[in-house]
């Protein structure tokens, strides 16, 4: 398992180590929805290879939190990501509604390709065989979890707009007035600096924090089977957006 970091350098080496970790985890839950669909002890083998994959992610959100105490900004603007990715950043990650629009998009694509099997009443145990029960705790799930990306979204607005608060408008002021500013000036700045990354750093904890909770508690819906399909659902978006986002920017930097 990947080390915690202990810096913003340590954090991209462990980034890079929690990748070749998730490739690992999405080969092995790719190979369990293929060889325990209609095993008796199906649930005893999945069970405990979906909490190890959710612990991954637990991990990876752990260290984050380590490193946005230590470099807030380099948190929410990742270097080791790509522009692609960083086009859909919400509060430095992804936005925790996009869970149910995975969700919805594989169980579409899962229920078309075993509609044969639905129509004859088999059960395909995979996401396109959801039930009536499952769809309305996750409709009220999202609803919950949209309210709070919401708050948050408004909460984030406000911490940028003080950007332009009357403390920075002197502040850059007096800059001008000084020619640069002395090392009072310079004192000045950075507290007033610090304070706002510390309204920024608690953002993204919470943002984090509500990306967990909104993994989690779609995971407490499903069943172990299509827990490990939407896990792998999970794991080839971020993977395959990450890689072609890096292809892109290879691409232009040689252009």
């Amino acid at each position: 398992m990947a080390s915690s970091p202990a810096n913003h350098e340590g954090f991209h080496k462990f980034f890079e180590s929690w990748l070749t970790e998730q490739n690992q985890h999405l080969q092995e839950l790719i190979s369990a929805s293929r060889n325990n669909q209609h095993t008796d002890d199906s649930d005893q083998i999945l069970c405990p290879l979906v909490e190890r994959v959710v612990s991954h992610y637990h991990n990876y959100y752990h260290a984050k939190s380590l490193s946005t105490r230590d470099n807030i900004l380099s948190m929410l603007t990742p270097p080791w990501r790509s522009l692609l990715e960083d086009a859909f950043l919400w509060v430095g990650g992804w936005r925790p509604s996009v869970a149910f629009h995975l969700l919805y998009s594989k169980s579409g694509l899962q229920f078309e390709s075993g509609l044969a099997d639905l129509i004859r009443g088999l059960s395909t145990g995979d996401l396109g065989d959801m039930s009536h029960e499952q769809l309305c705790r996750v409709d009220e799930l999202q609803r919950k979890t949209i309210r709070e990306e919401r708050e948050m979204t408004e909460n984030m607005a406000r911490i940028q707009e003080t950007v332009a608060d009357s403390k920075m408008v002197e502040l850059s002021e007096a800059a001008t007035e000084e020619g640069g500013g002395g090392d009072d000036l310079g004192e000045r700045v950075e507290s007033a600096l610090k304070h706002k990354e510390e309204g920024l750093a608690e953002m993204l904890l919470k943002a984090d924090d509500l990306r967990l909770r909104t993994l989690k508690g779609v995971l407490d819906i499903l069943t172990p089977m299509q827990c490990v399909h939407f896990l792998i659902a999970a794991a080839e978006l971020h993977l395959r957006l990450h890689k072609w986002g890096k292809n892109k920017d290879e691409q232009q930097h040689h252009v």
